[in-house]
C-alpha cells in the first residue's frame, strides 16, 4: 500500500453504521428480538435473505413480507432503547476526527439510515458541529452503493467533475462504501471488517485499515 497524501484533501465523508459507531450489536439484539417475536430464525440466519446493496431498513420486505412496516416500527422502538446503554464510538475515531479539524479538513457523514435514528444517535458519541453536512438514507437520488449520495452530499461544495480522489475521501467499513466512493471519483478508505462480514480488499485503489488507529499512524505519516 502507498502512503496518504492529504496535500490537496478537503472533504472527509464517513459512513455511521460501523465505522464512525459501533451500532451493530444494538441492531442484532434489537432485530433478534422482532424475528423471535414472530418465530423467525435469529438474525445470523434470517440475514441471508438480504440484498446486500440495499440498506437495512430497504432490506424488511425481504425478510418480513407483509409485515414490514410493523416489524421495522417495532425494530425502531426496540433499537432506540437500547442504543444508549450499547453504542460506542470505535478507538481512534475522535482522534482521526482531530487530526482533520486541525488541519481545516471538512467532515460530512454519508449514511443510508434514516434521519430520525441517526440524530438520536449522533450525539450520544460526537459534536453535531463536527460536519458541516449529513446525508442519511434515500435523501439523496440514490443511496450508496451508488455514488449519488456522495455527489449530493458534496453539492453544495464541490460539482461533480470536481471531485477527485485527492480532494475527497469516504471512509467506511463496507463494499457499499468503497463501491459509492469509486463511482463518485473519491478515494476510498475502508477501516474495520464490514458488516457483512467481507474480507479486505485487495484492489489497489481502495486503501484498507485494520482499525482508526492504524488510519491515524498513517494519517501522521502522511504528505502534508
Amino acid at each position: 500500500m502507498s502512503g496518504l497524501d492529504i496535500s490537496k484533501l478537503r472533504f472527509v465523508l464517513f459512513d455511521w453504521d460501523n465505522t464512525l459507531a459501533e451500532s451493530r450489536s444494538s441492531l442484532v439484539a434489537a432485530i433478534d428480538r422482532v424475528l423471535a417475536g414472530r418465530g423467525l430464525p435469529p438474525w445470523k440466519i434470517s440475514k441471508e435473505k438480504r440484498d446486500r446493496n440495499l440498506s437495512f431498513k430497504d432490506n424488511f420486505p425481504r425478510i418480513f413480507g407483509a409485515d414490514a412496516d410493523t416489524a421495522y416500527e417495532e425494530y425502531r422502538q426496540i433499537y432506540k432503547s437500547i442504543v444508549p446503554k450499547k453504542l460506542t464510538a470505535f478507538p481512534g475515531a475522535k482522534d482521526v476526527l482531530e487530526f482533520f479539524a486541525r488541519r481545516g479538513i471538512k467532515m460530512m457523514i454519508v449514511t443510508n439510515k434514516e434521519r430520525c435514528l441517526l440524530e438520536y444517535e449522533l450525539p450520544l458519541l460526537y459534536d453535531r458541529n463536527r460536519f458541516c453536512n449529513i446525508v442519511c438514507g434515500h435523501e439523496a437520488p440514490a443511496d450508496k452503493p451508488s455514488g449519488q449520495q456522495i455527489v449530493y452530499t458534496l453539492k453544495d461544495y464541490l460539482s461533480p467533475e470536481e471531485i477527485s480522489p485527492q480532494n475527497t475521501w469516504m471512509i467506511g467499513d463496507s463494499p457499499q462504501d468503497s463501491t459509492a466512493a469509486l463511482d463518485a471519483g473519491a478515494l476510498p478508505v475502508r477501516v474495520h471488517r464490514s458488516i457483512w462480514d467481507d474480507e479486505a480488499p485487495s484492489a489497489g485503489n481502495i486503501m484498507y485499515f485494520s482499525d482508526f488507529k492504524a488510519l491515524l499512524n498513517a494519517l501522521r505519516l502522511a504528505k502534508n
